[in-house]
């Protein structure tokens, strides 16, 4: 039997859509978001200054919804089937998390074209964990994850070559 502390779950899944701007195209993004994940959104804000872009610090210029369980889990195999299931093993990085992006929300399946929303495309970043990896998140006491505990970029391919049927570039 295997060691059940060993098993790998996703913890999150996480939907971006970065617009650049505020104001009408940043209203746009947050209804294409919520009709795709069906959760309220998150606007984020920028961070830096850049003045021939028209962005300042602290001025809204994106959206990201967090999706966690069952709801992550069927948002993931959706996107993956936009992607048609194929990933490249680039987009894993060292500690086994991954994301993608899909250039037009239109391609998820069971998705309608709102000609009032435009076309505009996302991010998905999905992490990963293991029972046990709460310790580097608590208050009190936290430590780091153990070598051997860490989740390597090969065992998250692994996972969702099994888990999801994904295939490899």
């Amino acid at each position: 039997m295997e060691n059940p502390m060993k098993e790998i779950r996703i913890e999150k899944v996480v939907v971006n859509m970065g617009v650049g701007e505020s104001g009408e195209e940043l209203k746009k993004g947050q209804q294409i978001i919520e009709k795709i994940t069906g959760c309220k959104t998150i606007q984020t804000k920028c961070k830096i200054k850049q003045p021939l872009w028209g962005i300042r610090p602290g001025l809204p210029i994106g959206i990201k919804v967090t999706l966690r369980k069952i709801k992550a889990e069927e948002f993931l195999k959706t996107a993956l089937k936009a992607k048609d299931n194929t990933l490249k093993k680039s987009n894993f990085d060292l500690q086994g998390n991954f994301g993608f992006g899909i250039k037009e929300y239109i391609d998820l399946p069971g998705t309608k074209y709102d000609p009032k929303l435009g076309i505009k495309g996302f991010n998905v970043l999905v992490s990963l964990g293991k029972k046990g990896f709460r310790i580097k998140k608590r208050k009190m006491n936290s430590r780091k994850i153990p070598i051997k505990h860490r989740i390597t970029k090969n065992e998250a391919i692994n996972f969702i070559k099994e888990k999801f049927g994904v295939e490899f570039e």
